[in-house]
């Protein structure tokens, strides 16, 4: 397990994380953010979809935690997500849990 993780909060997404459910979503998480110390995990298992706003809703929460210091980690993306993953570059800023 990655340096750091064993005090990362996760988090277990479902649905579809897209423009319809990004803000409500971005809520939730920056509250988490707020509260954590050792990072973030987002657990995909329980995601069917995401979109371009998914995204910036993942840029814009990596950068949160950045600042802090913290990092964001992602698990279980099927494979329409992981496929956005790697075309966007996310990978580059977020770590890929097996």
């Amino acid at each position: 397990m990655p340096k750091g993780t064993a005090r990362a909060l996760c988090i277990e997404l479902s649905g579809e994380v897209d423009h319809h459910h990004a803000e409500q979503l971005r809520r939730q998480l920056d509250r988490a953010i707020d509260r954590c110390r050792g990072g973030i995990i987002l657990d995909f298992s329980g995601v069917s979809l995401m979109d371009s706003s998914g995204i910036g809703l993942l840029i814009g929460r990596y950068k949160r935690l950045h600042e802090r210091g913290l990092c964001l980690y992602v698990k279980n993306l099927n494979s329409h997500v992981d496929k956005l993953f790697r075309i966007s570059g996310l990978y580059s800023i977020v770590e890929k849990l097996s």
